[in-house]
């Protein structure tokens, strides 16, 4: 799975264009600025992406990409635990840090995953012409590689190796650090790729 460096480039300008729709929302919904990082393009190998995730526990709101392409692949809103704590508890009025996550925490994380991957998917239908929607939301909290590697196993085509294009979203203000993660299957990336290159040829 390689991209020539042009494809590289239009998706990481697709990436661009939905996580800073996603940032304005969560920067709406905190009251406060978030500054974000060009969406880093990465092929992993399986097998190599508890190096990439780490170890740390975090929580993370899945999606199954659906839409023109029924099973596109998934898109994760990732934020560590400590993380979590900290914008829930800036949405919630709260200053307690040492805790677990509650039930309102996971609800709060939750409607945050869903409002951001809408916007980002929203921005990315509308360069595209190509309808990504997402499915109800799923909240996990665990090793973020033991997630991934679960939602590999059920992704429709066999694969040794995952594209993965993600964006960092950081909240000086409340330290606050998430990204947001995108898995297209191989066909769903394959048509990007060939709607992208028709709109630079346009």
């Amino acid at each position: 799975m390689k991209l020539t460096t042009v494809q590289a480039d239009a998706v990481q300008e697709l990436g661009n264009i939905g996580a800073a729709h996603a940032a304005t929302t969560l920067s709406q919904m905190l009251g406060s600025t978030i500054e974000m990082s060009v969406p880093a393009i990465k092929v992993i190998d399986l097998s190599q992406l508890g190096q990439y995730m780490g170890e740390e526990s975090a929580a993370m709101v899945m999606f199954e990409l659906q839409g023109d392409i029924p099973h596109g692949g998934y898109i994760l809103f990732y934020i560590t635990q400590e993380s979590a704590i900290r914008m829930t508890n800036t949405m919630l009025g709260m200053t307690e840090m040492n805790r677990p996550l509650n039930e309102m925490d996971q609800s709060a994380l939750l409607e945050v995953g869903n409002i951001m991957v809408s916007a980002f998917l929203d921005a990315t239908a509308e360069l595209l012409g190509f309808i990504m929607l997402p499915s109800p939301p799923s909240l996990t909290i665990d090793m973020a590689h033991a997630v991934m590697q679960s939602l590999i196993a059920q992704m429709q085509e066999e694969t040794n190796e995952v594209l993965l294009f993600s964006t960092e979203l950081v909240c000086e203000e409340h330290k606050i650090d998430s990204d947001i993660i995108m898995m297209p299957e191989r066909s769903t990336l394959i048509r990007i790729i060939e709607l992208l290159e028709n709109m630079m040829k346009a």
